[in-house]
């Protein structure tokens, strides 16, 4: 299914991106879903699969996690099955993803796709990323609020939620119509009959997440080793005090590292490049020997890439899963970056050399890249 987004990027950029909400109508024309609920329920007992049951009944919250064995507990009302990353595992769904793609790979994180019998939902709660719901099968009701500081309670250990709020979107959603949420902005949506949404999610990574991420990998590379001097040091009344001009020192040693062009881009090329959830990997067997790839390829067959992998371009490097692909033919590298799938003209010359055909082969054997039987 090849869906086509009806909206104005550049309108939607200026007046709405991390801005305001926005309730797209018809922003799909004529929706088919890209599974059933029964596909979805299907995906929620597999061990791989991240997903979970939230239920509640007389004001009462619970929260399950998969994977699951049985639905036939189940009422009539009151329940939302939800699952992460469906594009990782559901080939149709992962087209939903494609049209979003102009707001950059980097910053696109996953496809989470639930279904709600009436009265399903998780509750008025905040999100701190931005996110694109796509109403399916069905509908839905969705209320947003004006961004505020709000204060958030557990009704489960399990569940975050916030207190009722004054609306500024109070709609009722059909199949094809999607609802953009900035981060911050109070949200609830409760099925009004049996219904799908899509919630295209992005990725916000916090001070917190870079830090530790840069501070693994300096350990793992063995950077920063030079140690603390002072050649300069002086007499001091009080032996207790660590001086302004010490601290100064310390936080230009621990900046340098972090104003090294070179050390920077490749840190952030392979921690950005990194799923955040399981990928289908299922490398071939056996594994493919170069000058297969080569022949295949010659022949006009087209390489696939595995759903929900993370290839991304920083300067002239191309990062795969946490991976720096290591080659001097960044056209061809920028082409397995680009598209969802390459063949010999998109890869151009860099196929005559053996080299660019080991990586490649190398990428298929880890199952990122794919032939079609």
């Amino acid at each position: 299914m090849d869906y086509q987004l009806n909206l104005d990027w550049q309108a939607f950029l200026q007046n709405h991106w991390q801005k305001r909400p926005l309730l797209i109508k018809q922003g799909f024309r004529q929706f088919i879903d890209p599974l059933s609920p029964d596909e979805l329920a299907g995906l929620a007992m597999e061990n791989e699969i991240d997903s979970r049951l939230v239920s509640q009944k007389n004001g009462r919250w619970e929260v399950s996690h998969g994977p699951f064995e049985t639905y036939d507990h189940l009422g009539a009302k009151d329940w939302s099955l939800l699952v992460q990353a469906v594009d990782h595992w559901h080939l149709p769904s992962s087209a939903l993803m494609k049209p979003f793609r102009v707001l950059s790979d980097w910053r696109m994180d996953d496809l989470m796709i639930s279904f709600s019998v009436p009265g399903g939902g998780v509750g008025p709660h905040l999100d701190q990323y931005d996110v694109f719901i796509i109403q399916g099968k069905g509908r839905r009701h969705w209320r947003v609020g004006e961004k505020m500081p709000m204060k958030q309670h557990c009704p489960h250990p399990d569940l975050l939620q916030v207190d009722p709020f004054e609306a500024i979107i109070d709609e009722e959603m059909m199949p094809g119509d999607i609802l953009y949420i900035p981060p911050g902005f109070p949200h609830e949506g409760y099925a009004l009959e049996d219904s799908l949404n899509y919630s295209v999610g992005f990725r916000a990574p916090n001070a917190r997440e870079l830090f530790s991420g840069f501070a693994d990998y300096i350990l793992a590379n063995e950077l920063g080793s030079y140690r603390y001097s002072d050649p300069e040091l002086t007499f001091r009344d009080n032996p207790a005090l660590i001086q302004a001009n010490e601290l100064t020192t310390l936080r230009s040693m621990m900046r340098e590292l972090l104003e090294q062009p070179e050390t920077l881009q490749d840190w952030f090329g392979e921690f950005i490049s990194q799923s955040r959830h399981e990928l289908d990997l299922a490398p071939p067997e056996p594994p493919y020997e170069n000058d297969e790839i080569y022949e295949l390829l010659k022949q006009g067959e087209e390489l696939n890439r595995l759903n929900g992998l993370r290839v991304l371009r920083i300067g002239d490097q191309c990062f795969v899963n946490g991976e720096l692909m290591d080659t001097s033919h960044i056209h061809a590298t920028d082409a397995l970056c680009k598209h969802n799938k390459v063949d010999a003209q998109l890869l151009g010359d860099a196929i005559d050399d053996v080299r660019f055909i080991s990586l490649l082969t190398a990428l298929v054997n880890s199952g990122y890249w794919y032939f079609n039987d």
